[in-house]
């Protein structure tokens, strides 16, 4: 069992498919501490709601991004996290961060990275009028978007699509998703390849037995 901390800004729907994964089961994890940089976030219901250790670091009250991120760090290693997942979090990590948990940060994203990376993924999918897009679950590293890739899964485009329910059939994924590939992660079937020169790679052996 591997224990989670969650990031979150907002509603909290990919923090709710975990917890709902591992009451079913089917995700050997449990989510420690879930830490929010918005007061009123509903995700924070969710956590509460489940029993879950909740904390509130607001980005505002900090000077620069690295302060913010080792209040982070501090709360997140008080909690003795495994891994750190970023569900809905709004603010980009800074090496403070990431070298507190060097590949143990697990993003999902709304589009087949490495295509439309950033913020607005699904309207670039829509403006470049591609028919297949998708979601992908991967580390973060110190890029936008570029870690390691963990999982992907794919999304069509449909003529009569706007932004709105293209946004909801890619969620519907991301919740499958996300769990499925930190499941990989607690049975100890991923490795990160970091070989010297060469593009970090992601490994899944196949299932045990």
């Amino acid at each position: 069992m591997i224990r989670l901390g969650v990031l979150v800004s907002g509603s909290g729907t990919n923090l709710q498919a975990l917890l709902d994964a591992i009451a079913a089961k089917t995700l050997d994890a449990e989510i420690v501490v879930v830490v929010s940089n918005v007061a009123g976030a509903k995700a924070l219901d969710r956590a509460r709601a489940a029993g879950v250790a909740t904390t509130v670091i607001e980005h505002a009250a900090f000077s620069t991004r690295a302060a913010f991120d080792a209040a982070l760090v501090e709360a997140l290693t008080l909690h003795r996290c495994d891994y750190v997942v970023l569900a809905g979090f709004m603010r980009l990590v800074t090496p403070v961060f990431l070298d507190a948990f060097p590949m143990r940060v697990v993003n999902v994203h709304p589009a087949l990275l490495p295509a439309f990376p950033g913020v607005h993924a699904q309207k670039q999918a829509l403006a470049y009028g591609v028919r297949v897009t998708g979601c992908t679950v991967h580390f973060v590293d110190a890029g936008t978007d570029t870690g390691p890739i963990l999982a992907q899964a794919v999304v069509p485009v449909l003529d009569e699509d706007d932004e709105a329910t293209l946004t909801a059939r890619i969620l519907a994924k991301e919740h499958e998703l996300l769990p499925t590939a930190l499941q990989w992660i607690s049975e100890g079937r991923v490795s990160v390849d970091t070989t010297a020169g060469a593009r970090a790679r992601v490994h899944v052996r196949g299932p045990r037995g």
